[in-house]
């Protein structure tokens, strides 16, 4: 815990209120930051350690993908981005073989883009671009109370989305390896190479 002594009449009595909420905001910043804690009290060390749920609504225990290597997509069906969801699948599919997935979390956070039903968004990725990878519940992405554990855990990168389609390369181990913000298409060299060099890790 900080603190700070201060001799009397050595201060101005009006800078103190000032000094005291300046220790304030620097403990709630502290605050904000630290590791979440787990459904077991522990803090959550690692991306594979979070469960969520499916698209559907069953649980959904992300360790099933501990080992592997895995690219974390907050993704929406009316953005201009969403012919992503193409190259994610050809990703997806061309990978799987050798320990990689695409993890897709739908956001309505970003011009209200993802406004559909659970039902809407699976039938919508399945008939417009034929998606077999694994999607998740409808998430916050934001910094708040709503925040899916999820997006808390990836935070702590240092990253948040700005729009839909930002994506985490999360390694075998549960870390975050790189950040790559919606304009970088699924099919960027810069995107391959870090996959390429965290699948062979």
């Amino acid at each position: 815990m900080l603190s700070i002594r201060v001799k009397e009449n050595t201060v101005p009595k009006m800078l103190i209120p000032t000094a005291l909420m300046a220790v304030s905001g620097l403990s709630l910043a502290l605050h904000a930051q630290a590791p979440q804690p787990s459904a077991s009290g522990g803090a959550v060390k690692s991306f594979y350690e979070l469960k969520t749920r499916t698209l559907e609504g069953k649980p959904a225990d992300l360790g099933m993908y501990r080992g592997k290597v895995s690219l974390v997509v907050n993704v929406a069906s009316k953005c201009g981005y969403t012919p992503q969801y193409e190259g994610l699948e050809k990703l997806h599919s061309e990978l799987q073989d050798k320990g990689f997935n695409v993890l897709g979390f739908p956001s309505n956070d970003f011009g209200g883009q993802e406004p559909g039903s659970p039902e809407e968004i699976g039938k919508f990725c399945r008939l417009t671009y034929g998606v077999t990878f694994p999607m998740f519940e409808k998430v916050v992405t934001r910094q708040g109370g709503e925040q899916s554990p999820v997006y808390g855990f990836l935070f702590r990168s240092g990253n948040l989305p700005k729009w839909n389609f930002a994506k985490y390369l999360v390694g075998k181990d549960g870390q975050v390896l790189a950040f790559f913000p919606s304009a970088v298409t699924p099919e960027d060299p810069a995107l391959r190479a870090a996959i390429s060099k965290a699948l062979a890790q």
